[in-house]
């Protein structure tokens, strides 16, 4: 009887997660035992970080109207003086 390899592989999984559940377990009973309240993860050094990336800044509608409509009355104040001037 030959077993096809994607069942073979389901398989694995299963034992796989029921061996991972058991270490989980044991590592919980040690904890305890311990006394730790929260896991503690290990943080890599400032220079191996990756850089974060800063929080990009939104402009709600109406905003973006106010600076459209200021920057019209702009251009339009600067194209009267331009034909006035010629």
């Amino acid at each position: 009887m030959q077993i096809d390899q994607t069942e073979l592989l389901e398989k694995a999984l299963i034992g796989y997660s029921h061996q991972k559940q058991q270490v989980e377990e044991k590592m919980a009973a040690i904890r305890a035992q311990l006394g730790e309240k929260k896991k503690v993860f290990p943080t890599l050094p400032q220079e191996l970080r990756e850089p974060e990336q800063p929080k990009k800044r939104t402009m709600s509608r109406s905003a973006r109207k106010r600076i459209a409509d200021a920057q019209k009355k702009r251009w339009a104040e600067y194209h009267e003086r331009k034909t006035a001037a010629a």
